[in-house]
């Protein structure tokens, strides 16, 4: 018999409430990660996180690890914005004088 259906009939002998109990885990974690995301524009990740499936493992550390160091950076770059926005008006106003 050939090794992907024995593994199919093996995952059949599993009981019904634990298949359950997984996919509850599954739907709950990649949801919030997929959530997560989409909200920080993450394109990227959001394809990643779709298409790999490691039972939550995966999405746990999205949700608690990587989006929170992508985070620190995106403050970084915005408050780096803030200070290239203020010299530009100060030029501008230098400029205008």
């Amino acid at each position: 018999m050939n090794p992907f259906l024995q593994e199919i009939q093996g995952i059949a002998d599993l009981p019904m409430w634990f298949l359950v109990i997984i996919t509850m885990w599954i739907l709950l974690w990649k949801g919030l990660a997929l959530w997560k995301a989409a909200k920080r524009n993450s394109s990227n990740w959001f394809v990643a996180l779709l298409v790999i499936n490691t039972v939550g493992i995966f999405e746990i550390l999205y949700y608690y690890l990587f989006s929170e160091m992508k985070f620190n950076e995106d403050k970084k770059k915005i408050e780096n914005k803030k200070i290239v926005r203020k010299d530009l008006t100060k030029q501008k106003a230098f400029l205008d004088e």
